[in-house]
């Protein structure tokens, strides 16, 4: 049989979209169901402090986005957080720090959402307050919030480092203590509408060394919503004192996503 140079190069490309595919095929197994992630602030805080971790998952490949919440309302915070949900291009990882996990269980229902991340926050049910989440459990006695006449609550200054931030610096935990944002405390008090943790799978950070919580109050919820739980020593600025190990639980989330 004679073998044209024709037949050579025909056989030669069609083994380079076989090889490309199979490229192609390994690269598409490989990347997370997930690539978008969306960052949710607590309250006394902004997005800035999300920025360590914002790097890490930037680097390596992920399209994040950090929700900057009025801290007005729960409403509010939803609608901040859902306009930055419909800006997403496919599955998305939502995350929530503190109050912030009150504002991903009501926001979490969007379709773009393919996981939570629970980051020592909150996850009230559909139909319960922010405050409720709290009875049966010990106050903490270093976290202590003065509330404005026009019913703002800040952390008060000479409680912050040891209630939200033991474990940073003493100028990094007076930057977060002199840019606090502070939230109307009657959001406290809304009874949430949905509860996305009961249709998306959940994931919890939990830190150990928390003074805005009782620990016992951060394992029941994780508990309760189900969620994979890893735990950290860390104060309530988790998300900031332990970024490395807060991008890996949200890359876990990003990888076993699935809508």
């Amino acid at each position: 049989m004679t073998t044209t140079r024709r037949d050579v190069l025909a056989a030669s490309a069609a083994a380079s979209l076989t090889t490309a595919a199979q490229a192609q095929t390994t690269r598409t197994a490989a990347m997370p169901p997930a690539r978008n992630v969306v960052l949710v602030h607590g309250a006394f805080a902004d997005g800035s402090g999300w920025r360590p971790v914002y790097e890490m998952l930037s680097a390596r490949g992920y399209r994040v986005s950090i929700v900057q919440n009025p801290l007005t309302s729960l409403a509010d915070d939803v609608a901040a957080t859902r306009r930055v949900l419909d800006r997403q291009d496919g599955p998305t990882v939502l995350v929530g720090h503190s109050w912030g996990g009150t504002v991903i269980t009501e926001a979490g229902v969007h379709p773009h959402v393919a996981s939570l991340v629970y980051v020592s926050a909150l996850s009230p049910d559909a139909g319960e307050t922010t405050a409720q989440q709290y009875e049966g459990f010990a106050p903490q006695a270093d976290f202590v919030i003065d509330t404005t006449p026009d019913g703002f609550g800040f952390i008060r200054a000479d409680k912050f480092k040891a209630g939200f931030a033991a474990d940073t610096t003493d100028a990094d935990a007076a930057f977060l203590r002199d840019s606090q944002v502070p939230i109307a405390m009657s959001a406290f008090g809304t009874r949430l509408t949905q509860a996305a943790w009961r249709s998306k799978p959940s994931w919890a950070l939990i830190a150990t060394d928390d003074k805005a919580f009782d620990l016992r109050m951060l394992r029941h919820m994780a508990n309760r919503i189900g969620a994979r739980v890893t735990e950290v020593p860390a104060s309530h600025a988790v998300f900031y004192t332990q970024a490395q190990v807060t991008a890996g639980v949200i890359e876990a989330a990003a990888r076993q996503a699935a809508l």
